[in-house]
């Protein structure tokens, strides 16, 4: 804290985030590489990334470090970091457009969502559900990244099973924010 009370912004879990933010070229570089050399190094920075996203919120809430800064860069991070991955392994062939389309315009509207909320002064808090989406999206990420059979096991295939089930979430947890936001707006009138 400082003398006015407030959080220090300089913290050990917005410095978290700004990793996973400065990581994101390192990503996208990486599958520009072609075979399973630039895949393992997109899906190891991607991995690396996704580690931080866990720890900000761990110190955050461990050490009283919840800023408000950090309330609104973590998951814009997360949202870039996913997006932007998705959106490179288009042109790769490794993820069907339609599917990243979906889960790119739901990231949108629900973070428009959040910005009407905070203008009517109505707090939108994350649900287990949206939790759960990022943890699919991710595992689904990281297999797409890696593609290549490693150890027997088709990652790419794996990616594929989890990128369904994260587009489930996606949707379903994008439907439970505005229903949400919804009954608040019908109590307030």
């Amino acid at each position: 804290m400082n003398l006015h009370g407030q959080k220090k912004i300089c913290n050990l879990p917005n410095a978290l985030t700004a990793i996973r933010v400065a990581s994101i070229p390192l990503v996208l570089i990486c599958l520009n590489v072609p075979g399973k050399w630039g895949a393992f190094l997109a899906a190891l920075f991607f991995a690396m990334a996704s580690i931080t996203d866990i720890l900000d919120g761990f110190f955050a809430r461990r050490y009283g470090a919840v800023t408000s800064l950090g309330k609104f860069l973590d998951p814009l991070a997360d949202k870039v970091l996913i997006c932007l991955t998705m959106i490179m392994l288009i042109p790769l062939g490794r993820i069907p457009v339609w599917m990243v389309l979906i889960i790119v315009m739901r990231e949108m509207a629900v973070t428009g969502l959040r910005g009407i909320a905070v203008n009517e002064r109505i707090v939108i808090s994350a649900s287990s559900l949206g939790k759960y989406k990022t943890i699919l999206q991710s595992i689904a990420v990281l297999g797409l990244c890696l593609h290549y059979t490693y150890l027997n096991v088709n990652f790419h295939a794996v990616g594929m099973a989890f990128l369904w089930g994260a587009l489930i979430l996606t949707v379903w947890s994008g439907w439970d924010y505005f229903w949400k936001f919804s009954k608040v707006l019908v109590k307030r009138r």
